[in-house]
């Protein structure tokens, strides 16, 4: 099936997030949609598969060489599922509570429970060859697994044409590739797949075509072929990317000392040193302890440790993995934001002219993108949102600062700004403890290398080869 979106227009108020944009997915093909955080490609997909409306242009859908589907709009995903369309969101959005059985009936519409849908559900799996447990729950499975049923769910109602938010943004090198296999036989087969990816990479290894929006504009659309992650990286950002070497460590003060700490339920204890000016690197994948470790370090939860000693030096910051969740509240502007941040700094009395200079100051600083301090923190990109968080971590000049997937959805250039951030804090004597879900931004930042793995914790050294830590990362025995 193909996919065409015509002459798309849409407004938030007085944004344009699309403007006259057309875009086709041909049966077969992947077709990669690039572009910076606010250039419009969520907002793309999301008409495609009717969670909003545009306010002009028009969707088509057909099925080989016969007649097109063509529409205004989808009225709901519902209708956009019933014309072959199918989503992976960027998140998960299965039921926890339920089986994964369950969530497949409930996403697909069918009418079967229980047995009946544990039955119908491995059909399914089977035909797409995704290897899932039916009839376990959604809270048990491991976050590949959980990618896995994601698009079990897509498509289980027969969907020919999948679209896919940041399919790999927390998986390890080797369910990556897993899955970007998966995408590429699913084309193959004579479905189409459309990614979105901050990942070039992966767009290199994967896609057929690329289509690049910067500001809600096609800035770029060509076959993959004879591009560069250089050459995309001009197109989504009007420029190259300067990418700073890796930083050699420093020998400054102990500012953070393990001794044969045990997370949770380890067998095994890790003991290790963390010195000013050091960028600590700690490879993960999503629950296996490393939540816990970092967030035991920036003292937010001191349940983690079972055993042994974790002695840090004050005062720390910590900039949470979920910006919008536990970084900030989108209602609130930014000096409320700011003043949320720094309440242990604040006495009887609050100067609130003091502190909208103070987040004036710090927008300057670090090149947050808002009309004023007084903006709604739910108006910033999320690459603004992420720089004014952390800008706000570092204003209380902390001895050690714990950072959370503190780059996961921002595109080029936020990330590289993050990046710098980070290098620079670690060159001004801050011990910088850093996870995340990407292994190549690890590696790119980290001074030195831990390895977080069913809650036990390993040093490796960073220039060990990329398969080794991947497979230490999944507790593979070499």
């Amino acid at each position: 099936m193909t996919l065409r979106l015509a002459h798309i227009c849409k407004r938030f108020g007085a944004t344009i997030a699309l403007d006259d944009v057309t875009f086709s997915a041909e049966y077969g093909q992947v077709h990669a949609l690039l572009g910076e955080n606010g250039a419009g490609k969520s907002t793309l997909m999301q008409i495609a598969y009717g969670l909003l409306r545009a306010d002009s242009g028009t969707i088509s859908v057909q099925a080989g060489a016969g007649h097109a589907t063509t529409v205004a709009a989808f009225p709901s995903p519902r209708n956009a599922r019933a014309a072959g369309i199918g989503m992976v969101h960027q998140h998960f959005t299965s039921i926890p509570a339920l089986t994964v059985a369950e969530n497949i009936a409930l996403a697909a519409g069918w009418r079967e429970s229980g047995r009946a849908a544990e039955q119908r559900a491995s059909v399914v799996v089977k035909q797409l060859g995704l290897e899932l447990p039916v009839a376990a729950y959604v809270d048990g499975l491991s976050v590949q697994l959980r990618q896995r049923l994601e698009i079990a769910k897509a498509l289980a109602a027969d969907a020919r044409i999948l679209l896919l938010d940041e399919p790999t943004a927390v998986l390890a090198p080797r369910e990556t590739e897993e899955l970007l296999s998966f995408i590429r036989a699913f084309a193959t087969g004579g479905g189409t797949a459309v990614l979105i990816t901050h990942k070039l990479d992966e767009v290199l290894r994967v896609a057929d075509q690329v289509t690049v929006l910067r500001r809600g504009v096609v800035a770029l659309n060509e076959p993959i072929a004879g591009q560069t992650q250089q050459s995309l990286a001009r197109a989504m950002i009007g420029g190259d990317v300067a990418r700073a070497p890796r930083q050699a460590a420093t020998a400054g003060a102990v500012a953070i000392r393990a001794t044969d700490v045990r997370i949770q339920r380890a067998s095994a204890a890790a003991s290790f040193v963390v010195r000013a000016g050091e960028i600590i690197g700690v490879a993960a994948i999503e629950g296996n302890g490393q939540r816990e470790l970092l967030r035991t370090i920036a003292a937010v939860d001191d349940a983690a440790v079972a055993a042994g000693s974790l002695d840090v030096v004050g005062p720390v910051a910590f900039i949470p993995e979920d910006r919008t969740t536990e970084g900030t509240i989108g209602s609130f502007t930014l000096a409320e934001n700011l003043l949320l941040g720094t309440l242990d700094q604040v006495g009887w009395w609050l100067d609130w002219t003091a502190l909208r200079e103070r987040a004036n100051r710090l927008m300057l600083a670090h090149d947050v993108r808002a009309p004023g301090a007084d903006a709604p923190m739910a108006t910033l990109s999320g690459g603004n949102q992420q720089k004014f968080v952390f800008a706000r971590a570092l204003e209380g000049n902390p001895h050690v600062l714990v950072a959370e997937d503190p780059s996961r959805g921002l595109d080029v250039q936020a990330t590289q700004a993050i990046h710098d951030g980070l290098r620079t804090a670690a060159r001004n004597g801050v011990a910088v403890v850093v996870h995340s879900s990407d292994l190549d931004e690890v590696l790119e930042l980290s001074t030195r290398l831990l390895v977080v793995a069913r809650s036990q914790v390993q040093e490796l050294p960073v220039d060990a080869p990329r398969e080794a830590i991947g497979d230490a990362m999944l507790a593979v025995e070499r």
